[in-house]
């Protein structure tokens, strides 16, 4: 469904899509520079010094997998080292985390800059643009200081660069820029079939083949050396995410410990794979059960993308959906992961791009409020507010996929012949 204004259907013109952009490089830059001040500063929980164990150890000669064990891909490892090679003295955990958020700015101004390039192969007009770029860079300020210690800008402005690329037609380097967001943390994966998908309806089983194997070749690259020299690390690393339990921000935690709340229904928390989990046999059968749930929400995106028309806006839908599904039907959610969706929800368009926008921002805002200040009264005494805000965000994101996936109807005195697809 299409918004009938002008300013919304006419594309922008180059200069005022350059005058958008730069306004919102100043404010993204700005909003970094917020997340500084005031309450932001306050109970932050770090992941900077596990970062910069991993920056040292490399810059010291140290073999990742082999020396010492890491969760994390390949293509995560230059995000570690480069601050650990640009900050001096050696050991100085403010001068790495300076040079990390430095690193990070750069990364998410450059997402910005593919947003940009992705609004503009979409013709996006205007008001659009200036709305989706607004808000991905005010995005940092509405989830708050976590976007500061944490990598996820990294794999986030890559899968950015990718579907800019796709919708451009640059499809082998949209395919290799994929390969490189998998081989960085996985999660783009759910993104693939979509992508073989749109090449193979746009341009051809063959040319989705080469772009198959662009894809396969760079995260073999990246992941080959490792598996060479560390073999059973490099299986550890990736299997150590497979066997996680039931984290205490997922939805079926959020259940648990709402549950808590109105009926006293006991639960147990317990720390492990560096994150807060619900322990018990319950808790491990809804983790089975979320995984289970998980699957079928992104096997069905797929096949609802690939029956339908091979159109842009369809393919963002999409990309946005099962990345979307992806997160809310995980064991795991950590307030991070919803940096993964800063780049995609801003492209969807029209009306239900209003909508996704707002709940998104809901739930941004609602992660924000317990995290990272109320986090440990949410972990260690399973308190009420941060509870039912944890179950409430986790809502919210069902209700965003819902908005993405759920079919548009017809107005009256349209033409059957001429709805778009939904």
């Amino acid at each position: 469904m299409s918004v009938r204004l002008a300013s919304w259907s006419q594309p922008a013109s180059p200069r005022r899509a350059v005058l958008v952009a730069g306004i919102a490089l100043i404010v993204f830059g700005a909003s970094w520079g917020l997340l500084h001040k005031g309450f932001y500063r306050h109970d932050q929980i770090v992941d900077t010094p596990v970062y910069q164990n991993y920056g040292d150890a490399i810059a010291n000669g140290k073999v990742p997998y082999r020396d010492f064990g890491l969760e994390y891909p390949p293509a995560a490892l230059p995000v570690f080292v480069v601050p650990s090679l640009l900050r001096s003295p050696e050991g100085d955990l403010n001068a790495y985390r300076t040079w990390f958020e430095v690193e990070m700015v750069v990364v998410g101004e450059l997402g910005v800059l593919f947003v940009l390039a992705a609004l503009l192969s979409l013709e996006a007009g205007p008001v659009r643009l200036a709305l989706a770029l607004g808000f991905a860079a005010l995005a940092p300020l509405l989830l708050g200081s976590v976007v500061l210690t944490r990598f996820d800008l990294w794999p986030a402005a890559l899968t950015a660069a990718a579907l800019a690329a796709l919708l451009a037609g640059r499809d082998r380097l949209g395919a290799g820029v994929l390969g490189l967001a998998v081989a960085a943390k996985l999660y783009p994966l759910v993104l693939v079939p979509i992508t073989c998908a749109w090449i193979w309806r746009r341009s051809g089983r063959r040319s989705a083949l080469v772009s198959l194997a662009v894809l396969a070749s760079v995260v073999l690259a990246c992941f080959l050396p490792f598996v060479v020299l560390a073999p059973h690390g490099v299986w550890d690393s990736l299997t150590r995410q497979t066997g996680r339990p039931l984290q205490i921000e997922s939805l079926g935690a959020g259940v648990l410990l709402v549950l808590h709340q109105v009926a006293g229904t006991g639960i147990t928390m317990r720390s492990s794979h560096g994150s807060q989990n619900l322990a018990g046999s319950g808790p491990d059968a809804l983790a089975t059960i979320q995984t289970v749930l998980q699957a079928l929400a992104v096997i069905g995106i797929w096949i609802w993308f690939g029956r339908g028309l091979a159109e842009r806006d369809r393919l963002v839908r999409a990309c946005a959906a099962a990345v979307c599904a992806f997160i809310a039907f995980g064991k795991v959610l950590s307030p991070q992961f919803l940096i993964w969706l800063v780049p995609l929800v801003v492209l969807v368009r029209g009306r239900r791009g209003l909508a996704a926008g707002a709940l998104f921002a809901l739930a941004l805002l609602l992660t924000q409020l317990w995290f990272p200040f109320r986090y440990w009264d949410l972990a260690l005494h399973f308190a009420a507010l941060p509870s039912w805000l944890v179950l409430a965000r986790d809502l919210v994101l069902l209700a965003l996929l819902a908005v993405l996936v759920w079919p548009l109807q017809p107005r009256l005195g349209t033409f059957p012949g001429r709805v778009r697809s939904g």
